[in-house]
C-alpha cells in the first residue's frame, strides 16, 4: 500500500481483486437524473414504469456502473488511480433499495505504459448486472522511461 492507502503499479499482480457495495436510493436516482440530464421516464416516472417488463423503476445504467469506479478510486488500485476506458454489458435491471457489489479483478499488467487491465461485475444478491472491463493508470512509485 502507498501512502494514499491504494496500490501503486508495482504492488499489483494478476488476480488480484477487491469490492465496494453501495445501496442504490431513491434519492441517488433522483439526484443523478439531474446531475445527468437522464430524465428517461423508466428513471423517475413509477406509473410509467410499473407498465414496462420491469414492473417499475429502475437505475440508470450508468449509475450502476458508478459503483465499479468507486471499487477502483477507493480500493484498487486505489487513491490515485486514472481511468482510461470501461466496456459496459448491463445484464438485469437495478431497482431502488438494491445493494450493488462492484467487483475489480487485476486480468493483465502492462508494465510499458503502466497500465492496468482489470475485469469489472456488479452484482446485486448474487445476480450478475453489469460485467465488463476496463483500463486504468495507477500510481507509480517509479515513473516509467
Amino acid at each position: 500500500m502507498n501512502d494514499l492507502q491504494g496500490h501503486d503499479f508495482e504492488d499489483l499482480q494478476a488476480g488480484m481483486s477487491a469490492s465496494f457495495a453501495k445501496t442504490i436510493t431513491e434519492a441517488d436516482i433522483v439526484l443523478f437524473a439531474g446531475a445527468s440530464g437522464d430524465n428517461n421516464a423508466m428513471h423517475i416516472n413509477e406509473e410509467f414504469a410499473s407498465a414496462t417488463p420491469f414492473k417499475g423503476r429502475i437505475a440508470h445504467g450508468m449509475l450502476t456502473a458508478s459503483v465499479i469506479s468507486a471499487a477502483i478510486a477507493g480500493k484498487l488500485p486505489g487513491p490515485g488511480t486514472i481511468y482510461l476506458s470501461q466496456s459496459l454489458r448491463f445484464k438485469a435491471p437495478v431497482h431502488p433499495g438494491d445493494t450493488v457489489k462492484a467487483t475489480v479483478t487485476v486480468k493483465e499488467l502492462f508494465p510499458e505504459k503502466r497500465r492496468v487491465s482489470l475485469t469489472t461485475v456488479c452484482t446485486v444478491a448474487g445476480k450478475v448486472v453489469i460485467e465488463g472491463e476496463a483500463l486504468v493508470m495507477p500510481t507509480a512509485r517509479h515513473q516509467p522511461a
